[in-house]
């Protein structure tokens, strides 16, 4: 069955490439579609399009799909082009006559747009959640092991002291911007666009104020080209929000993934968290965090593409929309997988002691020691010069265990500052 079957056969070649895996993806978004079949008959008998009646018969019908899809039994068959399809078939199939009247005054583009727009909302506050998950993960860990010195590089050479809670407290407050833009983003996408038929509205005197406060939308796309414009632009700001905090999630799985090696081995993991090697018996591999990696920057480059499909299209709708729904609802799903997974596997990491006694640590404290001098009274200038040159000639001795005491520094976390900071 196709929504815009007019007793014609299409070519099943041409049917085979342009309905792709709609079916399979469609099932993500199956809800969201029979919550808007539902406000949109309320509306409906609003304006006198539908009985009383009929509207009753529209939402026992929508109920028992809805329950269907939550207990996994409801499926598309290959007969049916897409969900939309197999919905109305459903409710004609059961409730005859009434079920052929559903899609007055909207279009299938009409449909795809708000199910979008659900799904995006509903996901986005879903990784908000999972997101406050990881960042209290983030914060524990700091608070347990912020006496632990951890050496700090640049350019992966041997810098200045850190410590671990240091390090987890860094990336717990990277994921303070990460939410702030998928709340901007969850604004966006709060907006209802049903209403918008084909993008140039409808004859009907649809009331699309009452869809908007059935659907629980915080307002209304009211130009109905705008709202079929929308599409592609929700697209593109959902990826770039979700890849801005994958650019987070990887950034902290490459400093496991190195921090676990054998020639840093500051942290490992219980075996049972990790892979080994089909050759060498002594491996202990970070799988998880390699493939959270990446995922990651996979999800990263789903921005450019979103762009590139979407780029210098003209007003109105164009079939390369449908390109964008399973890319973007597969991310959807990695990042809540990645984000369950790390929160997992991160809270039963192994924090080992490190000897920054060891001579090839010596150098982290080269800035402690020119401190040391000026406070004495000795410029900077002359400072840096006289510990490089001891540096130069092998006579430099660390000066262990001088105090950072300023705000966001090793002895000064202000780990009660970062949580207050969190968005609420």
């Amino acid at each position: 069955m196709k929504l815009w079957d007019k007793g014609f056969t299409i070519d099943k070649q041409i049917e085979l490439f342009t309905v792709g895996n709609d079916r399979e993806i469609d099932l993500h978004i199956a809800k969201y579609d029979v919550q808007a079949s539902l406000a949109h008959s309320i509306m409906l008998k609003s304006i006198g399009i539908i009985t009383n009646n009929e509207l009753k018969d529209l939402e026992k019908g929508l109920q028992e799909l809805a329950t269907d899809i939550e207990n996994g039994t409801f499926v598309i068959e290959a007969s049916f082009e897409d969900v939309h399809s197999k919905i109305e078939w459903e409710l004609t199939n059961k409730l005859g006559e009434v079920g052929k009247k559903i899609h007055t005054a909207r279009s299938r583009n009409d449909q795809v747009l708000v199910a979008l727009q659900l799904y995006y909302k509903e996901n986005l506050g879903t990784v908000n959640e999972k997101v406050k998950t990881v960042f209290d993960t983030l914060l524990n860990l700091a608070d347990t092991h912020k006496e632990k010195l951890l050496p700090g590089y640049t350019h992966l050479q041997v810098a200045m002291p850190s410590s671990f809670g240091l390090w987890f407290s860094a990336y717990a407050e990277l994921l303070i911007d990460d939410v702030h833009l998928l709340n901007a983003v969850a604004k966006v996408v709060d907006q209802n666009p049903l209403g918008s038929a084909a993008g140039y509205g409808s004859s009907f005197p649809i009331d699309r104020e009452l869809t908007t406060k059935e659907l629980n939308f915080a307002t209304l796309k009211y130009n109905v080209v705008a709202a079929q414009l929308s599409r592609g632009k929700s697209e593109r700001s959902v990826a770039a929000a979700l890849g801005g905090l994958c650019n987070t999630l990887a950034r902290f799985s490459m400093d496991v993934c190195l921090y676990m090696s054998q020639n840093f081995g500051f942290i490992s993991f219980p075996d049972a968290l990790t892979t080994g090697s089909s050759i060498m018996p002594h491996k202990k591999n970070p799988d998880v965090f390699e493939l959270i990696r990446g995922k990651c920057n996979k999800i990263q480059a789903l921005h450019s593409e979103m762009l590139l499909i979407t780029n210098n299209l003209p007003s109105g709708y164009h079939r390369d929309f449908q390109l964008l729904k399973a890319n973007i609802i597969n991310a959807f799903e990695d990042v809540k997988a990645i984000l369950d997974i790390l929160n997992y596997a991160i809270q039963q990491v192994i924090v080992k002691d490190i000897d920054l006694k060891d001579e090839k640590y010596q150098y982290l404290f080269t800035v402690d020691s020119i401190n040391n001098l000026v406070v004495e009274g000795m410029s900077f200038r002359e400072a840096y010069q006289q510990i490089g040159g001891q540096v130069q000639a092998g006579t430099y001795t660390p000066d262990l265990g001088k105090a950072h005491t300023h705000v966001g520094s090793i002895h000064n976390l202000t780990l009660d500052k970062i949580r207050e900071k969190y968005p609420h």
